[in-house]
């Protein structure tokens, strides 16, 4: 892994596409120049200006230094990898400017490289530049020296730069006018919020960084591990350090799509629900649109695998390798796959058990690397990260049973703040929520979601955390769906109560968090890809009504007070997804729980026991783990000898 000091001078490069465009005094464009990759570097020159170097990719050509004390830096797209920066052109004016058009950036990449930009201009920006005269008749400044990491001083003095507004978080860069429908007046207050680059975001553990590590070098890779170790947060760490161009970001449910930005798998293949015969599958995949995004695509992101069928996956293998024309594994498309095949199993019609992923036949062919990981990060608490542990296994002690039981008697809620119930059933959340909320007192708040296109709505529905039309009054449960304000408690599954509403306008929602938080709640945006590719938007507030929330919804989210109901378990690992939604034991409290309903498939337990023994570790000691073998449960369509071996397994 990368020094810290590394990392941070890495913040002072990029590499990306660059348009070089020569705008005359009115700003039109009258010479442009398309580099398909190109080297921006910030450094300083021996006169201690500030500028930005562009190196093209040939050898033969030279690179092109640009002042940067006058730049003006747009970042309305940078989340998607692009941006523009306008500076001076060369000579005396009237001499117009030159805009570089920056894209195909990995966004964690350009987003380090803006803010080192941004600081640096804010902090030092070097000596203003003399007269004209003495420019064209004095020395050509010839050094050029890669910019120190941003330091502390430097910080302090940009947010003294900045002024009072940078302590309510609003940003200074500005933004391009460019069209866009999700700007057009709302029927209700929404935020006109501009992008605000974020500071550098916290190292990743030396597991996480060497799945980045493995990714980055162009390897197809599954990594996974329990709840709560950070397999969401690494995902999209990965995204953000790929360029956008040739990666797709796919899950196989779509709220987990939705949380990475992408579409569902089967949206993204056009081959229907998959059940079609191979031929008829390929037939379905050569539609010109659908055979496009197969060619395009360098690298594959899969969310959530464990939900994915062993069948499915090789129709898309043999699929991928008949439109590309490429006999390589998955017709030469690097996979990222992430997920944990003790969790919610793949959804299956009939008595017969389902076929995970990794017993597919072109699984091992596919995935030459696998890496688990093993810090958990959720909860702090190592009684409790142990016991969930054993539930994952399937394995209920009388311990176990014991501490579980006990939580009953938890009271989990204060300051009107109640536990929020996990249900198997998407219906009963229905129920619960419409029957809690019409029995409150007081005037009903509704807010409508803005959508970018209103006719692909049952496409952001089934995707989009937050929903079409949120109902609110005061006194009402409810959570939140998005990260806010990470270092305050505002993250997606904080729990709040809704203590009343703004006076102006249509009135947004102030709410109590049990962080200790009160918050005026505004609008975000989430971005969805429908089944052609077309980016799909949605505005809303980033709340639900948690009285009740289903556990396959729950599913990424770190819970601080949680109810849970596990009489209607109906799959392998589901009452572990549960629980392991809470941050401690003193937040959980099960209301009916009988040990039975902790049980594991015996053929994910046996591939993390063959990917185990691979690294040179066990699951647990030998004498736990014969010991907990007489108490593993599995489902009563399960094989449970533990003699029969299966497709991936080693």
């Amino acid at each position: 892994m990368l020094s810290g000091t590394e990392a941070e001078r890495e913040d002072a490069e990029l590499r990306c596409r660059v348009t070089v465009e020569e705008l005359s005094p009115g700003g039109q464009p009258r010479k442009r120049q398309a580099l398909r990759s190109a080297e921006l570097s910030l450094g300083r020159n021996e006169r201690r200006e500030l500028l930005l170097r562009l190196q093209p990719p040939g050898p033969a050509e030279p690179a092109r230094c640009f002042p940067l004390r006058a730049a003006r830096l747009f970042t309305r797209f940078a989340a998607t990898g692009r941006s523009a920066l306008r500076v001076p052109g060369p000579g005396a004016p009237p001499r117009g400017s030159v805009q570089l058009l920056l894209s195909d950036c990995p966004p964690d990449r350009l987003r380090r490289f803006l803010r080192t930009l941004r600081l640096k201009l804010a902090a030092a920006p070097g000596p203003a530049p003399g007269p004209a005269r003495s420019q064209l008749l004095g020395p050509r400044p010839r050094d050029f020296v890669t910019v120190s990491p941003v330091q502390p001083e430097e910080l302090r003095r940009a947010a003294a730069a900045r002024g009072p507004d940078s302590a309510r978080g609003k940003a200074t860069t500005e933004t391009p006018a460019e069209s866009d429908p999700s700007t057009k007046a709302p029927r209700w207050p929404l935020p006109a919020r501009k992008l605000n680059l974020p500071p550098c975001k916290s190292r990743l553990s030396e597991e996480q960084a060497a799945v980045l590590r493995a990714v980055l070098q162009g390897q197809s890779v599954f990594f996974t591990g329990s709840a709560g170790t950070g397999k969401s947060y690494l995902l999209k760490r990965i995204l953000g350090s790929l360029p956008p161009t040739g990666t797709v970001a796919t899950a196989s449910t779509g709220v987990a799509a939705c949380h990475i930005g992408g579409t569902t798998l089967h949206a993204f293949a056009g081959i229907g629900s998959g059940r079609a015969p191979l031929a008829q599958c390929v037939a379905l995949a050569q539609r010109p649109g659908v055979r496009q995004a197969w060619l395009s695509c360098q690298r594959l992101v899969i969310d959530e695998i464990s939900m994915v069928e062993a069948e499915l996956f090789d129709k898309l293998e043999a699929v991928a390798r008949v439109v590309r024309q490429q006999d390589k594994p998955f017709g030469g498309i690097q996979l990222i796959i992430c997920g944990d095949f003790l969790q919610l199993p793949p959804v299956t019609k009939g008595s017969q058990p389902p076929q995970f992923c990794f017993q597919a036949k072109s699984w091992r062919r596919c995935i030459p690397v696998t890496l688990e990981l093993t810090e958990v990060w959720r909860q702090a608490d190592q009684t409790f990260i142990s016991l969930l542990q054993a539930v994952r296994l399937g394995r209920c002690s009388d311990e176990v049973t014991r501490r579980l039981q006990a939580t009953a008697a938890h009271k989990v809620g204060r300051d009107g703040i109640m536990a929020t119930r996990l249900c198997t059933h998407q219906d009963d959340v229905a129920l619960t929520n419409e029957k809690r909320l019409q029995e409150l007192p007081g005037e009903l708040h509704c807010f409508e979601a803005m959508d970018s296109d209103p006719e692909h709505a049952r496409t952001l529905d089934a995707q989009c955390p937050a929903s079409r039309l949120l109902q609110l009054k005061q006194g009402a449960q409810v959570m939140l769906v998005k990260n806010l304000a990470v270092s305050r408690g505002l993250v997606n599954g904080a729990r709040g109560v809704v203590v009343g509403f703004e006076s102006e306008g249509r009135g947004l929602p102030r709410v109590r968090f049990l962080c200790g938080v009160t918050e005026v709640i505004r609008a975000e945006c989430w971005t969805v890809q429908s089944s052609s590719g077309q980016p799909l938007r949605r505005q809303q507030l980033p709340l639900l009504l948690a009285w009740a929330i289903s556990i396959h919804k729950s599913q990424g989210m770190s819970l601080d007070c949680v109810e849970i109901s596990l009489g209607r378990v109906f799959a392998g690992g589901q009452a572990y997804v549960a629980l392991s939604r809470a941050r401690s034991l003193q937040g959980l409290r099960v209301l009916d729980f009988d040990p039975t309903v902790v049980r594991c498939d015996p053929r994910a337990l046996r591939f993390y026991a063959a990917l185990r023994r691979a690294r040179g570790l066990s699951l647990e000691s030998e004498e736990e783990e014969e010991e907990a073998s007489d108490q593993e449960n599995v489902p009563p369509n399960g094989t449970s000898d533990g003699r029969e071996k299966t497709k991936g397994e080693s």
